[in-house]
């Protein structure tokens, strides 16, 4: 079954660490560029991090979001199949629905990653909350 599967999230407090998990079974995620987002309640869905496939020309080159950025790293683990997303010092503005997707893209990342139209395959999420 060709699926994504999200792990990892809890509760934290501000200031802590988290790593999220993004399995894949049936395909082969080095394959794909890999995308992070997350909504917030009443908000939209928003590109967090995205990795672009090793074998693509950007050759597993990694973006972020602003909000994010020198506090997020996004990894893969391709003899797990696995996408990490690592979230340090976390606030409670990261409080959210975190998705990870799988790219139909393998040129122009920085034009296509935040576009969640550009995604045909998504996990069912996992929970994270910042909160005191």
């Amino acid at each position: 079954q060709v699926q994504l599967v999200e792990s990892g999230g809890t509760l934290v407090q501000p200031g802590k660490n988290l790593r999220l998990s993004c399995a894949g079974s049936g395909f082969t995620l080095d394959h794909y560029a890999i995308g992070w987002f997350r909504q917030a309640p009443g908000k939209e869905r928003e590109g967090v991090s995205c990795i672009s496939s090793s074998t693509a020309t950007s050759d597993g080159s990694t973006y972020y979001a602003d909000s994010v950025k020198g506090r997020f790293t996004i990894s893969r683990d391709n003899a797990k199949n696995m996408v990490y997303l690592q979230m340090n010092n976390l606030q409670p503005e990261d409080t959210a629905v975190y998705y990870c997707g799988r790219g139909t893209f393998y040129n122009d990342h920085r034009l296509y990653w935040t576009t969640r139209n550009e995604y045909d395959l998504w996990g069912q999420g996992t929970q994270v909350t910042v909160s005191s």
